[in-house]
């Protein structure tokens, strides 16, 4: 069994081990009933996102140094993974905030400054679709890469650095939650680890067929 599979057989079922986790497993929370299950897939899809960019982050510099196409490829396959999972953050989010806030979106500086970091790696992918020669295309997308990732501690930090009604449950002891609800996020944000190392695979080898059909092209032309 080769790789890719062991790895689609892990994610699907790590992923449904986490619908386990969420749905069945933890108790649902007294205040915000069943809308509250919805925190475990935004925080896993938000952890998922600055992990992806982080990817992004290290490749691109690699590329510069290396001067390798590869870095460039797993560079370019994980933004668009963390721009998936970052679009889930903020979809999700509103969806929890109308009945725990009353609104679905209001700009706190952590929903602030992740719609930044969407825009950013939006930005990004924009880039690399309008530069036609490949070593241009990546270097300019590397430097995007290296600077964007600036705003992934900003977000991260930003629940104290400013005053924001967002949740903190990224803090020792998780925030006050309940432990069986604290073990259905971990177990989430494992089997979405999982998965983008699954999707990651895959769109890299796509990424790397891609290289080469447009250098045949050109080749031809």
């Amino acid at each position: 069994m080769n790789k890719d599979r062991i790895l689609d057989i892990a994610a699907v079922i790590a992923i449904l081990g986490a619908l386990y986790m969420a749905f069945i497993f933890a108790p649902e929370e007294r205040v915000m009933g069943a809308v509250q299950k919805i925190f475990y897939f935004h925080v896993a899809s938000a952890w998922l996102s600055f992990f992806a960019f982080f990817v992004t982050f290290i490749c691109s510099i690699a590329f510069l140094v290396k001067d390798s196409f590869t870095f460039d490829d797993v560079a370019a396959s994980s933004a668009e993974i963390g721009l998936l999972f970052c679009t889930i953050v903020l979809i999700t989010g509103p969806i929890w905030a109308r009945p725990a806030w009353g609104v679905w979106w209001t700009w706190d500086p952590r929903l602030t400054t992740t719609t930044i970091l969407w825009f950013i790696y939006m930005g990004y992918l924009m880039l690399r679709k309008f530069i036609d020669e490949p070593g241009k295309r990546a270097r300019f997308a590397a430097a995007v890469g290296i600077i964007g990732f600036l705003d992934v501690p900003v977000v991260y930090f930003s629940i104290r650095m400013w005053r924001t009604i967002h949740p903190n449950v990224m803090q020792k002891g998780g925030g006050g939650l309940h432990p069986d609800m604290l073990k259905a996020l971990i177990f989430s944000v494992i089997a979405f680890t999982i998965l983008y190392f699954a999707l990651l695979s895959k769109r890299t080898a796509l990424a790397v067929m891609e290289r080469r059909i447009d250098a045949l092209k050109m080749s031809g032309e």
